[in-house]
């Protein structure tokens, strides 16, 4: 199929829709609107399920009920929205049935601004609600990622029976470029041995997060932690470059990350040996490639558009062996190459003892 342009927003919602999603409920918040939007025309063309909810709120326990069918449901929202949505995300992972949820991030904390920023990695990456759980992440930086995790989000989340968040920040949902959507994939017929689709000729499902024994519970919990363990061995991504002969390698995400990749090429062009590690997996984190990568390397640079949320997962991954900097813009503001790049250059002097 041949590109076109698309906003970002744009993009995700069309992927959504060519991926075989049959049901989406959300709430309008800058800046994923036009997800939004454009699902309230593309949906009731589908004969699919279109809700604009009363709030965040409504919207995820709405998602909640229409998953239990065995359905593919989807919602998106921006930061603030996300919030919201904790308690409910909470019951869909401990009833363990898998959905899709939009994060198009902006400044924080509180109502912030509608500026790019990627101040949710801590809330969507550590539990996306209480209790002990971490949900998928993907995180794009592209319109054309932004599809295809899109597709991938779904497959995974029944792959799992997990909760799937694509973490794309304001500057994703906004931008528009040449991307290239997957062709149409009809909603599948068949209904998961799990799923509440009526009992007329199998014992009843019952599908809950509510368990009053603690023996039990923890049951449930240890289950839980098995399956994240293998999510953990099975989905780590990531892309690299100039990492064969790096000392010091930049680790960034989403907008950052294709930014710094600029910011790598001036410096191997002015004789530095730097390479980039972008995650494309929030959680699973790259960990074990980070981790091979410390035997050669000499020091990390962690570029993001928050205080130092990443920083915590690439200390983590280095295990102490090199030394880890860090580089950030926060509340909306955006990095430039140029900025990243003498951050680049001061991280790189101190390998040189200068």
């Amino acid at each position: 199929m041949a590109k076109e342009m698309l906003k970002g927003n744009v993009a995700i919602a069309e992927a959504a829709v060519r991926a075989g999603m049959e049901a989406y409920f959300g709430y309008p918040i800058t800046p994923q609107t036009e997800l939004l939007e454009h699902l309230s025309k593309r949906m009731v063309e589908e004969d699919r399920v279109f809700v604009q909810a009363e709030s965040e709120v409504a919207a995820i326990n709405m998602v909640y009920g229409a998953a239990c069918t065995g359905k593919r449901v989807m919602t998106s929202s921006s930061s603030p929205g996300i919030s919201l949505m904790q308690e409910g995300l909470s019951y869909i992972a401990g009833s363990y049935i898998p959905t899709v949820i939009v994060d198009v991030m902006r400044g924080g904390p509180g109502l912030g601004n509608i500026l790019p920023s990627q101040g949710d990695y801590w809330q969507v990456t550590r539990m996306a609600g209480h209790g002990d759980y971490r949900p998928i992440v993907l995180a794009p930086a592209s319109v054309q990622e932004a599809i295809d995790f899109t597709i991938l989000a779904f497959d995974l989340a029944e792959k799992y029976r997990h909760i799937v968040v694509i973490a794309a920040d304001g500057q994703i949902g906004q931008m528009m470029e040449p991307a290239e959507l997957p062709v149409m994939r009809p909603p599948s017929t068949e209904v998961p041995h799990w799923a509440l689709s009526g009992a007329k000729n199998r014992p009843p499902n019952v599908i809950l997060s509510f368990n009053l024994n603690g023996a039990d519970q923890e049951k449930v919990n240890i289950a839980i932690q098995e399956r994240i363990a293998l999510i953990k061995a099975k989905e780590q991504r990531w892309v690299e470059h100039y990492t064969e002969d790096a000392d010091l390698l930049v680790v960034g995400y989403g907008t950052t990350g294709r930014i710094a990749f600029t910011a790598v090429e001036t410096a191997r062009e002015n004789g530095l040996k730097v390479g980039l590690l972008r995650p494309q997996t929030l959680f699973p984190f790259p960990d074990d490639r980070i981790s091979e990568l410390t035997d050669n390397i000499k020091s990390c640079l962690v570029v993001e558009m928050n205080a130092g949320q990443m920083l915590d997962d690439v200390r983590l991954a280095v295990g102490g062996q090199v030394p880890v900097g860090y580089y950030g813009r926060m509340g909306g503001a955006v990095p430039m190459p140029e900025e990243i790049l003498e951050a680049v250059e001061a991280e790189y002097a101190k390998l040189q003892g200068v």
